[in-house]
């Protein structure tokens, strides 16, 4: 079906969102990684103490990711993300000159900011208004071309930061940053933006203002950010370790950053591989499956001692699972609830994500300095993502023969809250 915007096909928002998905996610978040041992070495900060600077950033963004969802339900994305890119700019020249540890947080936070108004989020928000029907392939085609991320950026990151050191790169990115997204959102997010969000037919969901509050108190909604939640910190963790454990392992820097790399384009087979699984099965076990594939992932990366082509290869595995759970936290609110106030459901549910993936480089940096060893805490991480695939088990919404007259899926929405709410 066309993608439509109140009955007119929107040009340009897919084509300018994949460009700006791709720069703002290599520079605000894929860049950290490879320059964290370069920060290290040159600061004397530790690697915890950096870690948490980044963490910081992620729980800015899930502080403030509510407030946008809203926002951009309410007005479109176009104000919202050009702001954004201005904000990151400024956020990643701070890194680039923080003089001392507090400064380095601070200007995370900032970028946390910039990540909540700019990344998936809000592009999820744009996508699934503007494309209606059409959003299955229009988030395909953005988490595909997103997935290019890792695979651009951890590379150049590191060349970058071989030949001018960390600071002088982060200068670069932040120049990359402004050059590419502030006039990309300002000028190719202009399509008309719906007064009434749509709703697949299949979902029966009325279009009323607050929609989205028994679907949030919901058993299913409950048991869906505890599965995202889980699945987040247990994914990211190990990617935001990946370089130095690779390192840890043997591989020289830039192998690593490679490997990182690699693993972003494995997340491009993972989405690819989502659309045949998603035809095939229910949301609720479709979500277990690919967590399930997660956990296993993670033990592998971690057990595997080597020889360095099969870990890269391992490394690209656990990108086929990063990308397929992308497409899944995307449609997950939309193939149980329909689309009405996405944004502010997708808030909440980002909200806590975004906290796990926040805690989680933190977490796993304080359990690797316990523990002494990177596969203790690669298995250990193995294991929360396997309680989050039978977390996922739960999110089952029974779906409505056919819907009453004004189309309202409220009674859905009952059978899946606790009596005592």
């Amino acid at each position: 079906m066309t993608p439509t915007v109140d009955g007119q096909a929107p040009r340009g928002p897919l084509g300018t969102l994949c460009l700006t998905q791709v720069v703002g996610w290599g520079v605000l978040y894929y860049t950290f990684p490879v320059a964290l041992p370069s920060i290290t070495a040159d600061t004397g900060w530790t690697q915890t103490s950096s870690m948490a600077a980044f963490s910081a950033a992620l729980v800015a963004a899930a502080a403030s990711g509510l407030l946008v969802g809203r926002r951009i339900d309410k007005v479109g994305p176009r104000a919202v993300m050009t702001v954004g890119s201005a904000l990151g700019t400024l956020a990643v020249v701070g890194v680039a000159l923080a003089p001392a540890l507090g400064w380095f947080v601070v200007a995370w936070v900032l970028a946390g900011v910039a990540q909540s108004m700019v990344l998936y989020a809000p592009a999820f928000t744009a996508i699934t208004h503007w494309y209606g029907d059409g959003r299955a392939r229009a988030l395909l085609v953005l988490t595909l071309v997103g997935g290019l991320a890792s695979t651009i950026f951890a590379p150049v990151t590191s060349a970058l930061i071989e030949h001018m050191g960390w600071r002088q790169t982060y200068l670069v990115l932040a120049a990359v940053l402004a050059a590419v997204t502030v006039p990309a959102h300002a000028i190719g997010l202009r399509a008309p933006w719906p007064s009434h969000a749509p709703t697949a037919a299949s979902t029966g969901v009325a279009s009323t203002g607050d929609q989205w509050r028994p679907v949030a108190r919901s058993r299913a909604f409950v048991c869906l950010t505890v599965a995202t939640s889980l699945g987040a910190f247990a994914m990211y963790a190990a990617t935001i370790h990946l370089v130095p454990m690779l390192t840890w392992r043997g591989l020289n820097p830039t192998a690593a950053a490679w490997a990182l790399g690699l693993s972003g384009a494995g997340q491009l087979l993972g989405r690819l591989a989502y659309g045949p699984i998603a035809t095939r099965t229910a949301p609720a076990p479709r979500a277990s499956i690919i967590l399930a594939a997660v956990g296993l992932a993670i033990a592998a990366v971690g057990l595997l001692g080597g020889p360095p082509v099969a870990l890269i290869v391992v490394a690209i595995v656990l990108g086929l699972g990063r990308g397929a759970y992308t497409l899944l936290q995307s449609t997950a609110i939309s193939d149980r609830w329909g689309t009405t106030g996405f944004g502010t459901l997708f808030g909440i549910l980002n909200a806590p994500t975004t906290l796990a993936m926040a805690l989680a480089p933190w977490a796993a940096a304080a359990l690797e300095e316990a523990t002494s060893s990177y596969p203790a805490t690669y298995v250990i991480l193995a294991v929360v993502a396997s309680l989050a695939a039978l977390a996922a088990l739960a999110t089952r919404v029974k779906p409505l023969v056919g819907p009453p007259a004004g189309g309202t899926r409220l009674d859905t929405v009952r059978q899946s809250v606790p009596p005592s709410t």
